[in-house]
């Protein structure tokens, strides 16, 4: 929203300076994101004087200019058809940026065909001040030489951005904003109501409401003999100042108070109207052009505005090409009605339309600014554009006012800190608009219309809070609770927040990417279902909820090496979905490697492999108190996983904690991601939650006192047989003795039956006291029974 400062001096009387009135924004929070002062801007210009225009001897088009500047008489050589002698004119010394031209002139004088140039004089475009561009500004002979381009120009009137928030549609006019400049302290508001005009004649046109749902009031008056011209040039320069650009005194007249007072109109050409104008919900197959140049279809729930011949409007959106005004426009019918907000949003939605009207109906126009706003459009048509007025037409009736708030005047101290004085705050909620029933210990509050933000005591000690100042409020700390501060996190955050130290400090790198991927990469790592695409996308590769997160950690490592990174190690903790359950959202930490051969003299370096992410995951798994010996290792479980290089991790045959291994080729070819590419993806959801210890000191050490022992065993069991079926067996046999067992060997070939294989296994021993040769052997043999029982395997040889 952007407006002037002499615009907003039409409704506050202040003495304020434009940095206070900027500091009172702030204060008020309105949060202004630019100002731009054209005195600024046009600071280096200044008026000239020519003194001499004579023909340039080497070039018809030139002409050698004796001008009378700030810096003396100064040699310029212009270009313009209308340099003359005797001119008043605007000069840019040297080394001045010419805002229109985007270049700055250089510092010492340039020759143009032999002859010096010492500066420039300028059009409006160049200055930015106008689109002439055929010849230099000729000033009125009255100005003295020296005289800011700005005071000269009339350009002193700076222009104020701010960013509008979204519960405060009021803001979204200047009128409202001054009102809470005016409590906030800046000076005093003027209400400027526009007064009523009366008629001569009654308005022929008549108005019908069929859907009040939709559009519960509708107010409009005919003019008749209207001269649609340009408007005045006061009213074009705020449009200007605002971003808007004039267009014709009706046009102009329905935007400026669309800014002015936050109330959006529309004008019709009468003599294009069939019959009655009617507002309705639309009609199946009806369509509407609108003033953007395209057609709409319209649907059974849009607001409409039609007369005999369909429809020809949008309510509260856009209005249609087929009654618009032109420069022709005698006869204008003035419409000022009030629409509701969701469904002018709706519409908005559905037809894609962004206008004016459309972004203050879904905010919220106050109800009761439809007669005011009517009366000020006539007003204002009649001054410039002349003509008759009929008699007010009003159809429907206002919304009520919002109900009373009890407002506790204790609230402020209690909540925010803040000792206000009562007179105080009267001042504040009377200059706010709130009328006010004093009962002692409660006020009852009636909101004013334009409010629909105010429901209860603590609203209204937040706009106390704000007019006083933010910056006021107390810094007292919140007392300590009972036993000092915790920092209380749910078990899974905690996993969360350890996952992301282990994996920093085993040289991953930490990412966060979307939690959207595009449909057909989800279809990569799973079965996809309808109810995860995304409705309204973000960007059109990102139409679903990501079922893993490998996807998009493998192209944020394709776009890293894209960059010439070697090699990437990305990490990322973060949420996948399996469905629309409530339980269908997982926490996963998914850890990715892209690596690269090392060059080095001594020769390369092993590449990070299978064997290596399986690695990271058991330390993780470790750091969060899950023993790896507890897991079973079984093939993988989703389809991006590439076979015999991949694994999962289980507790039992049906609960899936983790895969690890290679991404599949085919994978990574419809991602654009050169492999290999190592990973593992952990579902934290998954892990059992650990006891917790009852003391945090940790245990006595319990030092081996005798040297472990170790066998060689190998087992011959069918192909099939997973190698850490094996090891779990023999494991299980003595818990108590066996500290290890480690698979070194694993055999398929001659010696060996076909559709048989050879596991050896290394078992370590630590006893706790000397065990005899006889014991070895009956635990060695315990071993062989569980693996023989376990996997039919048998000792080799």
């Amino acid at each position: 929203m952007k407006f002037s400062l002499s615009w907003l001096n039409d409704h506050l009387v202040t003495k304020a300076s434009l940095q206070d009135i900027l500091d009172l924004m702030l204060k008020a929070g309105l949060e202004v994101e630019e100002v731009t002062d054209p005195r600024e801007k046009l600071a280096p210009f200044t008026v000239c004087k020519v003194i001499e225009a004579k023909p340039h001897p080497d070039a018809d088009k030139l002409r050698v200019c004796t001008v009378e500047t700030i810096d003396g008489v100064k040699q310029i050589v212009c270009g313009a058809p209308n340099a003359r002698t005797g001119m008043t004119a605007i000069y840019a010394p040297l080394g001045t940026f010419i805002p229109g031209l985007d270049f700055a002139l250089d510092k010492k004088p340039r020759a143009i065909r032999g002859i010096e140039s010492h500066g420039m004089m300028c059009s409006s475009r160049e200055l930015e001040v106008g689109e002439d561009h055929d010849g230099i500004l000729d000033l009125d002979d009255s100005l003295k030489v020296g005289t800011p381009a700005a005071e000269a120009l009339g350009q002193t009137d700076p222009v104020i951005d701010f960013e509008v928030t979204p519960n405060r549609p009021d803001w979204l006019g200047v009128q409202g904003i001054a009102r809470d400049l005016a409590a906030a302290g800046a000076g005093r508001f003027l209400r400027n109501d526009p007064k009523k005009v009366n008629g001569s004649y009654d308005c022929p046109i008549d108005i019908k409401l069929e859907a009040t749902e939709a559009c519960p009031m509708f107010a409009g008056a005919l003019i008749r003999g209207v001269t649609n011209g340009p408007s005045p040039d006061w009213m074009q320069a705020r449009l200007k100042a605002a971003g808007l650009q004039p267009k014709s005194l009706l046009v102009d007249v329905t935007n400026y108070i669309s800014l002015d007072r936050a109330r959006p109109l529309h004008v019709y050409d009468a003599a294009r109207l069939s019959g009655a104008v009617v507002a309705r919900l639309g009609r199946k197959g009806e369509t509407l052009e609108a003033l953007d140049g395209k057609t709409y279809p319209i649907t059974e729930d849009m607001c409409v505005i039609a007369d005999n011949s369909g429809a020809i409007g949008l309510g509260g959106v856009m209005g249609g090409v087929s009654t618009a005004v032109s420069a022709e426009t005698v006869d204008v019918f003035i419409e000022s009605a009030w629409f509701d907000p969701l469904r002018t949003a709706r519409t908005g939605r559905a037809t894609g339309i962004h206008s004016d009207a459309r972004y203050r109906f879904e905010r919220g126009v106050d109800p009761h600014s439809s007669i005011d706003g009517l009366n000020f459009a006539i007003a204002l048509i009649l001054e410039y554009g002349g003509g008759q007025v009929s008699k007010a037409k009003v159809a429907g009736s206002i919304p009520a006012r919002m109900q009373k708030v009890t407002f506790y005047p204790v609230d402020v101290e209690r909540l925010t800190g803040l000792i206000v004085k009562p007179a105080e705050m009267k001042r504040i909620l009377k200059d706010l608009e709130f009328d006010i029933e004093d009962a002692g210990d409660a006020w009852y509050l009636l909101p004013p219309s334009h409010r629909f933000d105010m429901e209860q005591s603590a609203d209204i000690v937040e706009e106390i809070a704000r007019l006083i100042g933010f910056d006021q409020l107390p810094t007292t700390s919140l007392p300590l609770p009972e036993g000092g501060r915790r920092v209380i996190t749910t078990p899974r955050q905690a996993r969360v927040a350890i996952s992301r130290r282990v994996m920093a400090a085993r040289g991953f790198l930490e990412a966060v990417t979307w939690s959207f991927m595009a449909r057909e990469h989800a279809d990569l790592f799973g079965k996809t279902e309808d109810v995860l695409a995304v409705a309204n996308p973000v960007a059109s590769e990102l139409n679903y909820m990501r079922p893993s997160a490998l996807g998009n950690l493998a192209q944020a490592a394709q776009r890293a090496r894209n960059r010439g990174e070697r090699t990437i190690r990305l990490f990322e903790a973060g949420p996948i979905y399996l469905g629309d359950g409530p339980k269908d959202q997982r926490t996963v930490i998914a850890g990715l490697v892209l690596p690269a051969a090392e060059r080095h003299w001594q020769g390369r370096a092993a590449p990070y492999d299978a064997y290596a992410a399986k690695a990271d995951l058991f330390a993780l798994l470790a750091a969060l108190g899950q023993p790896g010996e507890r897991f079973q290792v079984a093939a993988p479980t989703q389809p991006h996983w590439h076979p015999g290089q991949a694994a999962s991790l289980k507790l039992g045959p049906k609960m899936t904690v983790a895969n690890f291994g290679a991404l599949h080729p085919g994978v990574l070819k419809t991602l654009d991601v050169e492999g290999p590419v190592y990973a593992f993806e952990l579902n934290l959801n998954a892990l059992p939650v650990m006891k917790v210890k009852s003391t945090k000191t940790k245990p006595v050490l319990e030092r081996a006192e005798l040297t472990p022992i170790r066998r060689d065993l190998a087992f011959v069991v069918d192909a099939g047989v997973a190698a850490g079926d094996v090891v779990r067996h023999a494991q299980s046999a003595e818990k108590q003795l066996i500290a290890a067992i480690d698979v070194f060997d694993v055999y398929q070939g001659q010696g060996v039956g076909e559709g048989k294989k050879s596991v050896a296994i290394e078992i370590t021993l630590q006893p706790k006291e000397a065990l005899k040769d006889e014991q070895i052997q009956q635990v060695i043999e315990r071993i062989v029974a569980s693996v023989a029982k376990g996997t039919g395997g048998v000792l080799r040889g």
